[in-house]
């Protein structure tokens, strides 16, 4: 999610911070501008660099503009749920792009519907727009903090207007949000690399529960919430964030870094070569060597370049689906104890193809370490993982998944060790790994989609 205010090239500047943000989401993307009297949107489906074209970017007039990457939490992946939204009512025109979860949305809509609302969407954002268009508030911020009262869970959010931008988070801190400064424009971004590709200054994160209203007469904060105990996302230093990122407060890379270092000391393993599961195990292998004393060297190679969709060969080939995103580099794994370091195991299935890879690279041993604890929970505040029947912690011991495995040994980092990593007694939430979930799940939580499907 990225926001600018008071910039003449608004639009240009939020499809530079889509492509710094594209790792949140690679489902679709939009970006809605305003000239102070008009909207503009344009989005589609699909990679930022694919969706916006010259031509659709000189449609986007005006000096703010808000845009999106998306993936499912919830809602299906159609264009009609590819944000932002923009709608119309009798506040004017409203645009809104959405960070998180709402974990009470199914019954608010139910409610809403019975009301007679009409929803053009199966979005969960969709339900903040309602609740805003029908406050009886009298400004326009009241009725933002009005529906906002209302909705529970996960949300990072940005809402554009014609003369103002106005951004917020969930008085639990669930989701990151960053502001900053590009000359006299206000920005606003999910990961603070956004800043860095448009060489906007950081200036701090948007605090838990806080509206921050940009407009022609500066900037101004407001927190209207009842305050919560901090719970801000562990799985953002894990595994969500850019290395390159600051958030919460804390490097991306740096955390990693000391989550493998943490693993190494937890779970050493006699061994010739550390190896990452590229890209998301680099860091946490470097700690992890670093600490251990045994070389590291890229024993898999990624391609960068597999699109959504290809053509599978009649005749099979062994892992066919790993081996499009990943290939072992003999010369390094030949002959040789190989620690191999990922950031997480969910399913299982694509980590037994990768042990098996290297195995038939002629690797002597394999151990796999994991940066992280076991994943035993879904998560319900805005990270699509399976459900609980289908994380494999869940059901199985460390020894039962290092036999599916197929490894020689199998360690993952304590929760104390990631905790400590991250910042020892900084406010996280990690329900996904304790099932302590500070926002209580209703049963009527829609099932969510589509991340990890292509994930260990």
């Amino acid at each position: 999610m990225f926001g600018i205010f008071g910039h003449p090239e608004a639009a240009n500047m939020a499809y530079l911070g889509l492509h710094a943000l594209q790792h949140r989401g690679q489902e679709s993307a939009g970006i809605v501008s305003t000239d102070g009297q008009t909207m503009f949107q344009e989005r589609g489906m699909g990679l930022v660099a694919d969706i916006f074209s010259r031509e659709r970017i000189k449609r986007l007039r005006g000096s703010a503009a808000i845009g999106h990457t998306r993936y499912s939490t919830t809602g299906t992946s159609r264009l009609v749920n590819a944000q932002p939204f923009r709608i119309a009512c009798h506040r004017g025109e409203i645009a809104v792009a959405h960070n998180g979860n709402l974990v009470n949305a199914a019954s608010l809509r139910s409610g809403l519907e019975r009301d007679g609302s009409i929803f053009m969407t199966s979005s969960d954002t969709e339900v903040i727009l309602h609740l805003v268009a029908r406050s009886q508030a009298r400004t326009l911020e009241g009725a933002l903090v009005d529906a906002l009262t209302r909705v529970e869970g996960a949300w990072s959010l940005a809402f554009l207007f014609h003369d103002r931008l106005i951004v917020g988070r969930d008085p639990w801190g669930f989701r990151p949000l960053s502001l900053g400064r590009l000359g006299e424009a206000t920005v606003v971004a999910s990961e603070s690399c956004a800043f860095d590709l448009i060489g906007a200054r950081f200036e701090r994160d948007v605090r838990p529960g806080e509206l921050i209203i940009v407009d022609a007469t500066g900037v101004r904060s407001e927190m209207p919430f009842r305050p919560r105990p901090t719970k801000q996302c562990i799985f953002e230093q894990v595994y969500f964030s850019r290395p390159d990122s600051t958030v919460f407060g804390h490097s991306v890379n740096q955390a990693r870094r000391q989550m493998g270092a943490a693993l190494a000391r937890e779970h050493p393993a006699v061994a010739d070569v550390v190896v990452p599961v590229p890209d998301s195990g680099l860091c946490a292998a470097l700690g992890y060597s670093e600490v251990s004393g045994v070389p590291f060297d890229f024993g898999l190679v990624r391609n960068h370049y597999v699109g959504r969709t290809f053509i599978e060969p009649r005749q099979a080939i062994r892992h066919f689906g790993v081996k499009l995103k990943l290939n072992p580099v003999p010369g390094v794994i030949r002959d040789r104890r190989v620690v191999l370091v990922d950031d997480s195991i969910v399913r299982g299935t694509t980590s037994r193809k990768i042990v098996s890879m290297v195995r038939e690279s002629g690797a002597r041993e394999v151990h796999v370490r994991i940066s992280c604890p076991p994943t035993v929970g879904p998560c319900h505040y805005g990270v699509d993982t399976p459900t609980r029947a289908e994380l494999i912690a869940s059901t199985q011991s460390v020894e039962e998944i290092r036999r599916y495995l197929q490894a020689d040994s199998l360690g993952y980092l304590s929760i104390e060790g990631l905790r400590e990593a991250v910042g020892g007694g900084a406010p996280f939430c990690d329900a996904c790994y304790t099932n302590d979930y500070p926002v209580p799940i209703p049963k009527e939580k829609p099932a969510q989609t589509g991340l990890f499907e292509v994930r260990r």
